[in-house]
């Protein structure tokens, strides 16, 4: 009888007020943690983890809009200026969700793989990089020998403009990226989209000779913000101040409206891809992913549906390198390495194919278990070796432990065993799209037969 109800609790959660209770009583908990303990790593994961209770019990979409609403705009923004650590994850986050949806589109949807999607990135943070900075006018100088006091070509305020040229920008390199190479296929593909991932990254590093567009290794800084009027931190610090609990600066203003702008963003993002998924192109691209022959005897047209979802994806990267230009104010080759491109493409595996709230899920994972997780248990480490405290039973001391066994530093050997583990036991994602779970349960099903 007890196994026959825990077995039926999931299903009795999800009727009539318990999905409704569960999730207020969620996001609570979560905000009194991190209200009460703005440090605490284990209190910042149960309140992120309360969108998840959002998504997945059976509530009303406005229930679940009002409740994320006030969660994203209102909570994250007051806890994170408490922290200014968390604002920080929130925005790596957000900018990562929104470079995993736009590759989601060109392997998801189409079935192209890319690895070399950083590319993209890279052209929309230099495009808003080299306007809005002093580059035009060191052009002439090596880099570090240029004047001091240089003006600044563009003022600030035409950020806002540059996000829709970057997207423009963007979208072209991605189309100029598909004419030659999307007659190619698969390995080939993957080879090919490598190889212009590097080259954009080889340009940035070695374009400061003969004139210095990119300072080469060095990057370009500082690159302006907008604006931003008094009226808005003495407003922030009126409405929230006393739950901050201390002034808020201009600084971690800042940090908000980048964050809010990259929830915008992604929020646009979500929106045409939902149109796209249901459109024709959206069908178009669903039938190259599983049958590029089959396409083309529909009347597919093959190559315009393949650069389509290249420059789509490609344009929503523009956007948010835009972002990261202007909220870091400086920006290098190393920040659009060939593994950030792998790492966007770990998200959307993670999360799964196809699937939008999946990616997005897969995003928050990776970033959360790279900035947080591992990072913090690479400091408790540290702490432990500073102390005489030793090891129970096989009596070895703390500050024996070899520096080499930091977990930050085996980033790269977790996230392959996450891919082996998830290909092995949840091949769909932890998030699976709807086509491709039922097209994995009829795989399964035939070979049962």
């Amino acid at each position: 009888m007890a196994r026959n109800s825990l077995k039926n609790l999931p299903q009795i959660l999800q009727q009539g007020a318990w999905p409704y209770i569960i999730a207020i009583l969620h996001l609570l908990l979560g905000t009194v943690l991190v209200y009460s303990s703005p440090r605490s790593i284990f209190a910042f994961l149960v309140l992120l983890s309360s969108f998840f209770s959002l998504y997945y019990f059976k509530t009303t979409m406005g229930f679940k809009l009002l409740v994320g609403a006030f969660l994203a705009l209102i909570i994250m923004p007051v806890l994170g200026v408490r922290n200014i650590f968390y604002l920080e994850v929130i925005f790596q986050i957000s900018v990562f969700a929104a470079l995993a949806l736009g590759l989601n589109i060109v392997v998801g949807f189409a079935g192209l793989l890319d690895l070399g999607y950083v590319a993209f990135y890279a052209v929309g943070a230099y495009v808003w990089a080299f306007f809005g900075s002093q580059q035009y006018y060191v052009l002439p100088y090596a880099p570090g020998t240029q004047p001091a006091h240089l003006p600044f070509l563009l003022p600030g305020d035409f950020f806002y403009l540059f996000i829709f040229i970057a997207i423009l920008v963007a979208a072209v390199t991605g189309l100029l990226l598909g004419l030659p190479v999307l007659r190619v296929r698969g390995d080939y593909l993957a080879i090919v989209t490598l190889g212009f991932g590097e080259l954009i990254r080889v340009l940035a590093n070695n374009l400061d000779k003969p004139l210095n567009f990119t300072n080469g290794p060095q990057g370009i800084t500082p690159i302006q913000r907008p604006t931003m009027p008094t009226f808005v931190v003495d407003g922030f610090n009126a409405i929230f101040g006393r739950l901050v609990g201390h002034p808020a600066d201009i600084a971690s203003v800042y940090n908000v409206m980048f964050y809010l702008m990259a929830l915008a963003v992604i929020l646009v993002i979500v929106v045409v891809t939902r149109r796209l998924e249901d459109s024709k192109i959206g069908r178009a691209w669903a039938a190259i992913r599983e049958d590029e022959t089959a396409a083309i005897a529909m009347g597919v047209p093959l190559v315009k549906m393949k650069l389509a979802a290249f420059a789509a994806g490609a344009s929503f990267a523009g956007a948010m390198g835009t972002l990261l230009a202007a909220s870091r104010t400086f920006v290098s080759p190393e920040s659009f390495s060939f593994m950030q491109s792998i790492g966007v493409l770990t998200m959307v595996i993670l999360g799964g194919q196809g699937s939008i709230p999946g990616v997005i899920l897969g995003a928050a994972t990776v970033t959360v278990l790279n900035l947080q997780i591992l990072q913090g248990f690479s400091l408790y480490l540290s702490q432990l070796r500073q102390s005489s405290a030793v090891i129970p039973i096989i009596n070895f001391a703390w500050k024996d432990l070899s520096t080499q066994l930091d977990p930050a530093k085996y980033q790269r050997l977790l996230f392959g065993a996450i891919l082996v583990l998830m290909m092995i036991f949840r091949p769909a994602g932890m998030i699976p799209a709807k086509r491709r779970k039922r097209k994995l349960l009829l795989e399964v099903a035939e070979t049962q037969e």
